[in-house]
């Protein structure tokens, strides 16, 4: 039997946003040397998220972009067949401070493969990893962010389902699936 539990819901959520922004500000103040590239296909309404609130705290318009990397992950032959998303990077990413998103890291395996789908692109200066939910303990793959919204201990047959209104939902929430 399939059991939802809520993990996070608005208010809390917007503030854990606002949170992270802070943090960002703190290391990127301006963003002159940053941008934001959310990984396809959930990261991109975080990042969306994040980003419009960083424009309104800064004032600056801080370049978003879009990452697909399903063809770089090394498990995609092995799955069912999977549906390519939109990459859409229209600034250059060369000597920049990147900001990689995503709404859950759990393997790791889509910030690796994220790694090097970002390679054609240019060579970042650096690259940070802002998550809203950390999966503890089903990293496959030793990659760590450097921002995190939250921590979540999860089994393996466990998985996380985070629900934007921007998708069609009436709320913003966060659940923990069995």
């Amino acid at each position: 039997m399939n059991q939802n539990r809520l993990i996070l819901s608005s208010p809390l959520l917007e503030i854990m946003i606002s949170r992270l922004c802070q943090q960002l500000l703190e290391n990127h103040q301006d963003f002159s040397d940053s941008v934001l590239l959310g990984l396809q296909p959930r990261g991109i309404y975080f990042a969306e998220r994040v980003a419009h609130e960083l424009r309104q705290i800064t004032g600056s318009n801080i370049p978003l972009g879009y990452l697909d990397a399903t063809f770089y992950r090394d498990d995609f032959r092995r799955r069912e067949p999977l549906k390519a998303n939109a990459t859409k990077i229209n600034f250059v990413i060369e000597g920049k401070k990147v900001i990689l998103i995503d709404d859950v890291l759990a393997t790791g395996r889509m910030v690796r493969a994220a790694l090097d789908a970002m390679q054609a692109f240019g060579r970042p200066r650096k690259v940070e990893l802002l998550v809203l939910i950390d999966r503890q303990y089903n990293r496959e793959i030793p990659v760590e962010p450097d921002y995190t919204g939250m921590k979540v201990n999860t089994l393996d047959s466990q998985r996380v389902l985070v629900e934007w209104k921007e998708q069609g939902y009436d709320a913003d929430r966060i659940w923990l699936v069995d």
